[in-house]
């Protein structure tokens, strides 16, 4: 192995440009009515549930038992998954290449449901080219919980000061550096190749 940090990337938001507002805009009529419905049904609290281990047959049941007259909208939240993601990050696809063809070791740490990431890795090349990925619907753990920073660090027998994290979270960045990551905040794919440039990783100034 190099002498170089090693990279562990979140997804959501750093390679995926997932938004459930792209789905709900498209099951209301108004900008207002797609939000409420994000603040009041389908929240981003619920959808850390998945996240953590529920299924999604188990957390539509039960959301639409409390709202039954948003029924088709709440089983759009499986059903419609991928029409949250509006595409890919292409600067942050360049990073990982750069990094894979400079043969640095790449990993993630993602709030992901294990169904809807099993479906992610047959649809995104961009996952088969990571050297290890932590699913936090797998582990029943989610960020920023520093649990799961542990259990990658010792699944892949790495410690913390080999690594930096990335994400577009600053809780999660926060419990990356806790655990004695260095970790970068993530806004944009050319503020990251900066970061990680000025971190001594060999990528391409632009």
């Amino acid at each position: 192995m190099n002498d170089h940090l090693i990279p562990v990337f979140d997804l959501g938001g750093v390679f995926l440009d997932w938004n459930p507002m792209y789905l709900f805009r498209k099951l209301f009529e108004t900008e207002e009515d797609a939000q409420w419905f994000y603040d009041n049904v389908c929240t981003s609290r619920w959808n850390l549930d998945f996240d953590a281990g529920v299924s999604y047959a188990q957390g539509v049941q039960e959301k639409t038992n409390a709202f039954p007259r948003y029924f088709d909208e709440i089983s759009a939240f499986d059903r419609r998954w991928h029409e949250m993601v509006a595409g890919l990050f292409q600067g942050t696809l360049d990073i990982q290449d750069e990094l894979v063809a400079a043969e640095i070791p790449t990993f993630a740490i993602t709030n992901f449901s294990r169904e809807k990431f099993h479906e992610c890795l047959e649809k995104y090349e961009f996952l088969q080219k990571f050297d290890g990925i932590v699913v936090s619907g797998n582990e029943h753990l989610i960020k920023p919980d520093y649990r799961i920073f542990y259990r990658f660090l010792d699944r892949y027998s790495l410690d913390a000061d080999q690594c930096v994290f990335i994400d577009d979270s600053y809780p999660n960045v926060a419990a990356a550096r806790y655990v004695g990551m260095k970790a970068v905040h993530f806004q944009s794919p050319e503020q990251l190749r900066k970061e990680l440039i000025e971190l001594g990783l060999p990528l391409k100034a632009t």
